[in-house]
């Protein structure tokens, strides 16, 4: 028995070794950035592409357009947000010739942006970063086909109780996205390092559901605050959207101030 814990323990140590060894050279680029928000930006018709850390709360491209709405009620006016959603989904579950031809699903002009969400898996693994690339790379050359621009969702990390909670989780998570937007010429929206942050200034705050996977509310709204902040190259704080009003003015202010302190760390990377 305490043979087969051993082997258990080395096949651990092997696939941990042999993840860290496929980002060992891409952490150290992990600080440089190729894309940067364009301030004050004004995109209608925007295509969220993910899972359910899009679908929960109201779905996140509902929270995104309140902001925009709330921030310039004449863009608010204009949006065409879409949300295409896969519960458990990785990247490649998606059909995105499908979803980016123009009128096949209630958009007539093509998307001025397509943002893009992986599965919260797929950093942990060298099979499914590789997988993730790999469509990252063929999506964008299809947006880009019809005249869109590329963003990644850069997801949150697991916390306990999740299985596969692991401090070091959001380290792969950000190499990963930062690693496949630098390759892909694609604008990466740091939503995990936005939890991390809302965390370690919050660390009473439910930024996760019981399950420790999918966004709480307050997730879901830093989320949004993060996408507007990055997308949209303008800051959330004092925006008059608060979830409807289920978020209070304070605290909604902290998580928007979160927020733009993590988008502006992150682009000013060099």
């Amino acid at each position: 028995m305490a043979f087969q814990a051993m082997k258990n323990s080395l096949k651990c140590f092997v696939l941990w070794l042999v993840l860290g060894c496929s980002l060992g050279a891409s952490v150290s680029f992990a600080k440089t950035l190729n894309i940067k928000p364009i301030n004050n930006a004004s995109p209608e018709r925007v295509l969220f592409v993910g899972n359910s850390y899009y679908y929960y709360n109201n779905s996140l491209h509902n929270h995104v357009s309140y902001l925009v709405e709330a921030a310039e009620p004449a863009l608010g006016a204009r949006l065409q947000f879409k949300s295409s959603t896969i519960g458990g989904a990785a990247l490649n579950h998606h059909n995105m010739a499908h979803l980016i031809e123009p009128g096949r699903i209630g958009v007539s002009q093509p998307f001025e942006w397509v943002v893009m969400q992986g599965g919260s898996g797929e950093p942990l693994s060298p099979r499914r970063r590789e997988i993730f690339r790999q469509t990252a790379a063929l999506n964008a050359d299809l947006i880009r086909a019809k005249g869109g621009q590329v963003a990644l969702y850069m997801t949150h990390a697991y916390v306990k109780p999740h299985r596969q909670f692991n401090p070091q989780n959001i380290v792969a998570t950000e190499s990963m996205y930062v690693d496949v937007g630098n390759e892909i010429g694609a604008l990466v929206i740091p939503v995990g390092l936005a939890f991390e942050e809302a965390y370690r200034r919050f660390p009473d705050l439910k930024f996760h559901n019981r399950d420790g996977t999918h966004p709480s509310l307050l997730g879901t709204y830093l989320a949004a605050c993060t996408t507007f902040a990055a997308l949209y190259g303008r800051s959330p704080v004092g925006n008059v959207y608060r979830a409807d009003g289920l978020i209070d003015e304070g605290l909604a202010t902290q998580l928007q101030q979160v927020a733009q302190d993590v988008v502006t760390q992150f682009f000013q990377r060099n």
